[in-house]
This record gives C-alpha cells, structure tokens and sequence, in this order.
C-alpha cells in the first residue's frame, strides 16, 4: 500500500469519527435544548455538517467515480432538504402558538400576520398600491 494511500484512509477516517461526533452534539442538543426554535435549530445545522465530513471521509476511502457521484447526491439532497425542513418546522410553531413571542429578538412574521386582510387581498389580486404610497 503507497503512503498516499494510507495518509487518504487516515484522513477520511478521521472525517469520519469527527462527522459522527458533531452529529452526536446535534442529538444532544435536540434532547437537552429547551423550546422548538432551538430544538430545530441542533437538528439541522450539526447534522447537515456531520453528514457532509461523514460523507468526505467515506469518500477518501472510497475514491471510486459512481461512489463519488452517489456521495455527491446525497450531500446535495441533504443540503437542499433539511433547511426547507427545519424552516417549515418552526413556521408552523411559530403559528400553533409553540413559541413564546416575546423571547424573539426579531419577529418578521408578525408583520405578515397582522395585516389587515384586505391589504392581503389587494396583494393577492395584483394591485401593490398602498395607502401610503408605497408598492
């Protein structure tokens, strides 16, 4: 076996132990972390990046062209997945009343929700105009 073997297996084992490890904090957090923001917040964020070093490591040991590709698919569903998830996640808690208003430090869906509904339903029938001029 050529060195340059031995230090990519090294290294893509190495990928992968740390991978597996940020992925174990993510549990963690989703278990110990108090209210559904925070709770969304460890199941995406350490589990997309635990999967992509997993992911790399297992690729330095692989370093075959279908088996890279795979790998690559999978990282990018992964990537375009998960936030989409956790997003809708907390969208719906924040709608349910799960989420304590007054803890946020900013609250953009306030504003979207609070409108009058006739100001939703001009915007849903095309017509922008405002009463303060603004489009």
């Amino acid at each position: 076996m050529s060195v340059w073997v031995q230090v990519t297996d090294t290294a893509g084992a190495v990928l992968v132990f740390f991978g597996a490890a940020i992925c174990l904090l993510g549990a963690v957090g989703m278990l110990k972390l108090p209210d559904v923001l925070s709770r969304s917040h460890a199941a995406t964020k350490p589990q997309t990046l635990g999967l992509l070093l997993v992911l790399a490591g297992v690729a330095l040991r692989l370093r075959s062209g279908m088996d890279l590709a795979t790998l690559a698919l999978i990282g990018f569903f992964q990537l375009m997945t998960s936030p989409v998830a956790a997003h809708l996640v907390a969208r719906s808690a924040y709608r349910t009343g799960q989420i304590e208003r007054g803890e946020l430090l900013f609250d953009d869906l306030d504003a979207q929700l609070t409108r009058p509904d006739a100001e939703r339903e001009r915007e849903r029938d095309g017509d922008t105009d405002t009463e303060d001029g603004r489009s």
